[in-house]
């Protein structure tokens, strides 16, 4: 028989399977197109990295050549070493990975007391004060600038990592409303079992809540750390000492400084080390990421 086959064993008419097939079909060209697409704006987004690259190896004398070199022969390893001794790189990368590190402990701890707070706990006017917490999201960072600078002057911390580091400690709007879903999408049926074994709440908190909020704790410390190592305004506003500067700061510094000159291809040397470690965080987590981005909010 010639009759096409349906997926429970029944005969379908000729016309039906037609039409299956040509649905098939449509389907895999419009995956086929969109694929294409994709992979066309991936080559795009990549050219300025893959240009970056190659004139980060190339001889000073190739870096204006027209038409371009893309692959420079001999690549120029020697520029990457150069960067880190003559421009002091290797202190900015030390000040950069210690500003980071200790921004992103700050950002998981205190966002994820002050989620799990406001998403388990109950107090009188919690509702409200999340309202207010989330109002500041809409408040610009140039409205604080000036105040916050005169408290960290009279402290006596201008020129040190404080500035930096402190407010991290003391949440984040946007991280604790990200976590507050998370929390709430955890069954309230594994709270109940640890209190019914005797638990406190730090002890769900820490042995119940925190392990299975992973993806969402990995979430805040990505952005986090992206946010602390790229950040050029406050580095440059309470850093004034070169040997305090961050990579931001040194990349920028580098740009204009006498002592090196202004050659290209140490600056774009410079420019792709900074990228890397933000690169490499991004892979190295990208499954909890996105999980965390998936299942953040899916319960109000």
């Amino acid at each position: 028989m010639t009759d096409t086959l349906s997926d429970t064993g029944h005969s379908l008419p000729p016309a039906a399977g037609s039409q299956r097939s040509t649905r098939r079909r449509r389907q895999r060209v419009e995956r086929g197109i969109l694929f294409g697409v994709i992979l066309t704006g991936a080559v795009v987004i990549m050219i300025p990295l893959a240009w970056m690259i190659a004139t980060s190896l190339k001889q000073p004398g190739a870096v204006y050549l027209y038409p371009p070199v893309w692959l420079p022969n001999p690549p120029q390893w020697g520029n990457y070493i150069e960067v880190l001794t003559v421009a002091n790189f290797g202190r900015y990368f030390a000040n950069s990975a210690l500003v980071s590190g200790f921004t992103v402990l700050g950002s998981v701890l205190s966002c994820a007391m002050a989620g799990y707070s406001f998403s388990r706990l109950r107090s009188p006017g919690r509702n409200l004060i999340f309202l207010i917490l989330l109002s500041t999201l809409m408040l610009p960072s140039t409205v604080t600038i000036v105040p916050t600078f005169v408290v960290f002057q009279r402290l006596d911390w201008l020129n040190t990592f404080y500035p930096l580091i402190v407010p991290s400690f003391f949440g984040n709007a946007f991280y604790i409303f990200l976590l507050r879903q998370f929390f709430m999408t955890i069954p309230l049926d594994l709270e109940d079992a640890g209190r019914i074994d005797g638990a406190s709440s730090r002890q769900i908190f820490a042995r119940i809540m925190l392990p299975l909020a992973t993806p969402a704790l990995m979430t805040v410390a990505i952005f986090s750390f992206i946010g602390a190592w790229n950040d050029f305004f406050y580095p440059l506003i309470y850093l004034n000492s070169e040997d305090m500067y961050t990579v931001a700061l040194g990349v920028a510094n580098f740009q204009g400084s006498t002592r090196v000159g202004p050659q290209m291809q140490l600056l774009m040397a410079a420019s792709f080390m900074a990228t890397v470690p933000v690169l490499i965080i991004f892979f190295l987590a990208q499954r909890f990421f996105i999980r965390g981005i998936v299942f953040t909010g899916i319960k109000g």
